[in-house]
């Protein structure tokens, strides 16, 4: 089956490995992306020649940001970029078309270049200058805003870096030439420019390959998370006595009495500190270059883990449901096929050894969006259309098929763990299928992981009265009564 861009391009995973690239799946984007820091903390000249060219371009922007009132057509030519969709990477669940940065961004960032980012490019506490300065406070810019901004900052060098390795692996009749509007921008002309690269064609479209050492999974090496988590302790070491003093008092006068405050009040406190004294952010930065060194090996290990749980584990995932009753030709109508899907994933989980797809490093997934990724990566060669987060007017489902108005089913992915699980059973799938037409009865599928897990389950399906619905697929995850042997 052609999941992979080593299936549908043909060449060996091992070639695509030794060039160092990423073997993305062309079904559903993958949760990686670029991370800056591992250009700017790189030994490769070319790397960091890239954060170079990332930093001149954003001085460029705060430049004319802080000189001139921007006309809305400059504006959109120089703070907006499409979705670099054709990495195959980011958030979407579905397919690879994601959102782009839009005018929330470019008003957003030349804001933030006019007010709390006004020294970008000019630091004197850290050692340089970066980009996720950006996604430290709450305006506007997030890491999803990150990753496309960085992706099309370097889309240039990714096109020959892919064009590179297609043209030495890959069969002529599979490539094509393409134009990439935004490949180089000009200083002396202020215009981008743009290139035509031989690149891997699919679906009217093209490929591009990425790097996996500078690739990371969840979070920058900079990050908001991070900041807020160590905030306390940053503020306490501000070698700025005048600055501490500052930070401390106004993080007192802010920080919530009430004991019923959650940790959101407390993060929201720490942001109203930081937006005061936005000098707090270069400290913070600082600190993340002094311990750079580990952020290869931290990236290393999470793109690995998702090597595993994403690309190896699911082509042995195949594998199992192509035989011997061949899952990617089962008959009947939607609900038939979304249960079949289940019910063999059931089998391979539960008496094939396929709970490991389910694990990484030992621990068990636990997070719907993960499991979300993996059972959308099995809906191949299907006359169904699979849409995910189908958002009807009352909620989104977790997934719809659909064969037009008359055949359509709702699939809903639960974990046993999930407080709120017994509530969603008993009220949540029926309003879904009412907003959405569904035309046959919507599938529960729940993820057990533990015995405890199963039995909670099991209470909650008997006061609900579900505990025989056949609509009701629950999966036993346990990895500690299940036959020995590894589907990877």
């Amino acid at each position: 089956m052609d999941i992979y861009f080593s299936d549908y391009y043909d060449v060996q995973a091992q070639d695509l490995d030794s060039y160092g690239a990423f073997d993305v799946s062309l079904v559903n984007d993958l949760p990686l992306f670029v991370d800056p820091f591992l250009l700017f903390n790189s030994d490769n000249p070319t790397y960091l020649a890239l954060h170079d060219q990332i930093i001149k371009y954003m001085c460029f922007l705060k430049q004319v940001s802080l000189d001139q009132q921007i006309p809305d057509a400059l504006k959109s030519a120089w703070f907006t970029f499409p979705e670099v969709s054709q990495n195959w990477f980011g958030y979407c669940e579905r397919g690879n078309k994601g959102h782009g940065l839009g005018w929330n961004f470019a008003n957003s960032l030349h804001r933030n270049f006019r007010t709390v980012f006004s020294d970008f490019g000019e630091e004197t506490v850290s050692r340089g200058s970066h980009i996720e300065k950006l996604t430290l406070i709450r305006d506007g810019v997030g890491r999803d805003n990150l990753s496309d901004f960085t992706t099309n900052l370097i889309q240039g060098f990714l096109a020959e870096y892919t064009q590179a390795f297609a043209r030495e692996n890959i069969q002529q009749s599979l490539l094509g030439e393409f134009a990439l509007r935004k490949a180089h921008f000009n200083y002396q002309t202020r215009t981008w420019s743009t290139g035509r690269y031989v690149l891997p064609a699919y679906q009217g479209d093209f490929v591009l390959l990425t790097p996996k050492d500078i690739l990371t999974k969840d979070e920058t090496w900079i990050n908001r998370s991070d900041l807020l988590h160590r905030f306390m302790g940053i503020a306490d070491a501000l070698p700025n006595d005048e600055l501490r003093a500052q930070v401390n008092q106004y993080l007192m006068q802010v920080l919530p009495t009430d004991p019923k405050a959650t940790q959101d009040d407390v993060n929201s406190a720490i942001v109203a500190v930081i937006e005061r004294y936005p000098e707090v952010i270069d400290y913070y930065v600082r600190e993340r270059e002094d311990h750079g060194d580990q952020a290869a090996s931290f990236a290393q290990s999470r793109v690995a883990a998702a090597e595993r749980l994403f690309v190896e584990q699911v082509k042995a995932l195949v594998a199992q449901l192509l035989v011997p009753q061949g899952f990617y030709r089962v008959a009947g109508d939607t609900y038939d096929e979304a249960m079949q899907r289940l019910l063999f994933l059931k089998d391979v989980v539960e008496n094939k050894g396929g709970h490991v797809f389910f694990y990484q490093d030992g621990e068990p997934i636990r997070r719907e969006t993960d499991l979300h990724i993996l059972y959308r990566l099995t809906w191949f060669a299907t006359p169904s259309d699979i849409s995910r987060e189908v958002n009807d007017g009352r909620g989104p489902a977790d997934f719809k098929a659909s064969r037009g108005a008359p055949d359509k089913t709702l699939v809903e992915f639960k974990l046993a763990k999930s407080s709120k699980l017994e509530q969603n059973l008993a009220k949540q799938t029926t309003v879904y299928e009412a907003a959405s037409d569904a035309t046959h009865p919507s599938i529960k599928a729940i993820f057990c992981f533990t015995e405890s897990e199963q039995a909670r389950v099991h209470t909650i399906l008997e006061r609900l009265g579900m505990l025989d619905s056949p609509h009701v697929v629950l999966i036993d995850a346990r990895k500690n009564n299940k036959p020995s042997g590894s589907m990877a």
